[in-house]
């Protein structure tokens, strides 16, 4: 994280005081949407993964951030993380499940043990922090909000694993919308399709590729991840406050398209 979340730091805001809690937070979406609640007024807690790109965030800390190094995929992990928000801030009113790997191939060209670490990040990790950090969201009519993809509600050529479990997420997004409105807890879903992130890092040095997706994108081009952080950052908000069970594409219109070349 660079030294300009240092500036980022207004007690007022739309999530002036909201305690956030944001996986993946060390780059990418996570950490467009860590610098995105920070300059709206956010308390955060930033999990991630990669010790040495946290430690950049911690390094940076101020009384209104907590960073804790986490492997989502694991309960004692995502346990520890939900225990440290309440013991540093008393509450969690949000919960941003930003951390996710993408594992490219057809059935036949990856393992059965990527397959599940495939599954364990993107599934796992979500349904074990939402379970820990539910009761907690209940007492403050906190929201959630998940990334999923377009990838979960179309598919992609030689992406299986990752398509079947960002499928799962939109589902899983619907089903806890269902059983927690009641009780006042929003939960909604952003479905990103090319976002300029180091997971798509390979995918931008082939102009062959770049140029297709700019074909079928009708905005012509991929996402700056502060685009799909603003989107969360509103789902979060009271702006939203009539929003859930949404899995919304924020895809430069690339999913109003049933996939036909152009005619013309």
């Amino acid at each position: 994280m660079t030294n300009d979340i240092e500036i980022l730091t207004p007690a007022t805001g739309r999530s002036a005081n909201k305690v956030i809690i944001v996986t993946g937070a060390a780059s990418g979406i996570g950490l467009a949407t860590a610098r995105r609640l920070c300059s709206e007024g956010a308390m955060l807690v930033l999990a991630d993964i990669d010790q040495a790109k946290l430690d950049a965030v911690a390094s940076l800390a101020t009384e209104r951030i907590h960073a804790l190094r986490t492997d989502i995929s694991v309960q004692t992990d995502a346990d520890a993380l939900i225990a440290a928000a309440i013991a540093r801030f008393g509450r969690i009113d949000g919960l941003v499940n930003a951390a996710g790997i993408d594992q490219g191939g057809t059935i036949t060209q990856f393992s059965v043990a990527d397959w599940h670490r495939t599954f364990r990040v993107n599934v796992d990790g979500p349904y074990l922090l939402a379970r820990a950090a539910i009761a907690h969201l209940i007492e403050t009519r906190g929201s959630i909000v998940n990334v999923a993809s377009v990838s979960g509600l179309g598919a992609d050529w030689s992406h299986l694993a990752y398509n079947a479990a960002k499928g799962a997420v939109v589902n899983f997004t619907r089903a806890l919308a269902l059983d927690h409105g009641a009780a006042g807890v929003r939960v909604n879903a952003v479905c990103p399709s090319l976002t300029m992130t180091p997971m798509t890092a390979a995918l931008a040095t082939r102009a062959d590729l770049m140029a297709e997706f700019a074909a079928r994108i009708p905005l012509g081009r991929g996402a700056r991840p502060e685009e799909i952080a603003s989107v969360i950052a509103f789902l979060l908000s009271d702006d939203a406050s009539f929003i859930s069970g949404v899995c919304l594409p924020v895809d430069g219109g690339l999913s109003a398209s049933i996939g036909h070349p152009k005619l013309g």
